[in-house]
């Protein structure tokens, strides 16, 4: 059987991302800096900054701290497999707020996109009460 070379390379598979869009996106969602990420995965705010710009690809020990610091898997990371949801098992509140997120999974299509625009445009009324707020606060 001969071996031939594609004239191109396969195109992105549709939720894939890359290791550096992956690892910015999950840090970001557990609110820490690259600061805080590098300490916890003992590494540099360089090193966490180059892996997110894909300016270089660490090793696998990098990806493996990496992934413990933010407490995801290695196919976390790049988009291989969503990342967990964490959620505080010993808190009931946050245990009935996530029973109703997940009955929003079961709703239809069209209904679980008008749900998330209510909730976006929520938290942006919110974000702008704010902002304006803090304005009139500043200008007294």
């Amino acid at each position: 059987m001969p071996f031939t070379v594609a004239d191109t390379m396969p195109g992105k598979k549709y939720g894939e991302t890359s290791l550096g869009e992956g690892l910015q996106a999950i840090r970001k969602a557990r609110g820490q800096t690259q600061v805080q990420l590098a300490a916890a995965a003992d590494t540099t705010q360089r090193a966490v900054s180059y892996c997110e710009t894909e300016a270089g690809f660490p090793p696998a020990s990098g990806v493996i701290a990496l992934a413990k610091a933010l407490k995801v898997t290695t196919d976390e990371l790049p988009g291989v497999k969503p990342p967990r949801v964490e959620r505080a098992k010993d808190d009931p509140e946050a245990r009935r707020h996530w029973k109703k997120f997940q009955l929003i999974s079961t709703l239809p299509e069209r209904d679980r996109k008008a749900v998330v625009g209510l909730i976006s445009s929520l938290a942006a009324a919110s974000a702008s009460r704010r902002s304006g707020s803090m304005g009139e606060h500043n200008g007294r």
